[in-house]
């Protein structure tokens, strides 16, 4: 059984001169188009004698750009928390996942100090696998032409992969999974990533206004700019017992009762009492119920929540979970 990969926040790396296969990417949600690179990646590491690595980026450069030019509208929503997506990287076998800082300095850095420096020293790199449309270096100055060149000279192989594709033709990528995201499409992410969609985070203590209207809920921190569409939704809670716990969960801003507040994850746990305050859950979605409302008063939104919590009953005695 292979312990969880070495993560390692800087290069190049402090314990190990090992030469490794190499994949780039931002790996937000590991879909099954990530899954297939990080296959081929183990595949060849192991076939080499190489080390297995990924690296990747926090925060994602797209959102860091979009922030230094003040474009809130322009940073893509998030798929995954940092921990559930390194979580899934570990889940593939990996010997070494990097997590590069996106930052000015990284921004700012020319295309052959990209490949020197990270590439060349920091993993001593002899086969990378990336994207044929793979950018890298200030103002993506970088391409598959100059790391060609760089790998015949540094001795490391380079080899692109297309787009991954579905039984059907269709494209799998991380946008597709947002748009199916957006829209609260579950069974359409569920095709995208080959399991559930998934939040994982600890349990933290929220205004305690569910326990007193009847419905306690376990209140867990999302990103700012989750790709899940706000709404109420049908949902299983990992990790608390022995067994999945059934629950109706509410993802959003809670406008009833809180005004510009950040968003959340509420789950209502159905028919169990649970202290599990400071406990690490994974809240998998099975279905999307209704939109998140304002609601005029709590009377209305109570009936809302009992409505809620019968249709939740409802779907889980029909579907037998």
């Amino acid at each position: 059984m292979k312990t969880s990969p070495t993560l390692y926040r800087t290069l190049p790396r402090h314990d190990s001169q090992l030469p490794s296969a190499v994949t780039i990417g931002n790996f937000d949600g590991v879909h099954r188009g990530h899954q297939a690179i990080l296959a081929r990646v183990q595949q060849l590491a192991v076939e080499r004698g190489l080390s297995s690595t990924v690296m990747t980026f926090e925060p994602h450069p797209r959102a860091y750009f979009a922030r230094r030019g003040q474009r809130p509208e322009l940073v893509p929503t998030q798929i995954s928390s940092l921990r559930d997506k390194l979580t899934a990287l570990a889940a593939h076998q990996l010997d070494q996942v990097v997590l590069e800082r996106f930052n000015q300095s990284l921004a700012d850095m020319s295309a052959e100090d990209f490949i020197q420096q990270l590439l060349v020293r920091g993993l001593n790199t002899r086969w990378l696998l990336v994207g044929e449309d793979f950018r890298y270096g200030h103002k993506r100055s970088g391409d598959i032409d100059l790391l060609r060149r760089a790998g015949r000279q540094h001795g490391f192989e380079v080899e692109t992969i297309a787009d991954v594709a579905d039984e059907h033709g269709h494209r799998i990528s991380s946008s597709e999974l947002r748009t199916a995201l957006a829209v609260g499409n579950l069974a359409r992410a569920e095709h995208l990533l080959g399991h559930g969609y998934r939040i994982s985070g600890h349990v933290i203590h929220g205004q305690k206004l569910g326990r007193s209207i009847g419905y306690p809920t376990l209140n867990v921190k999302v990103p700012a700019q989750c790709a899940l569409r706000s709404g109420v939704y049908f949902v299983r809670a990992h990790g608390l017992g022995p067994q999945a716990i059934n629950g109706v969960a509410s993802l959003g801003v809670r406008p009833t009762i809180s005004h510009g507040g950040r968003l959340m994850l509420e789950v209502h746990l159905l028919d169990c009492s649970i202290d599990a305050y400071g406990k690490l859950t994974c809240v998998e979605f099975l279905e999307y119920l209704r939109d998140e409302e304002k609601f005029p008063d709590l009377p209305t939104m109570i009936a809302a929540i009992d409505n809620d919590a019968q249709s939740a009953r409802d779907y889980f005695a029909l579907h037998g979970l």
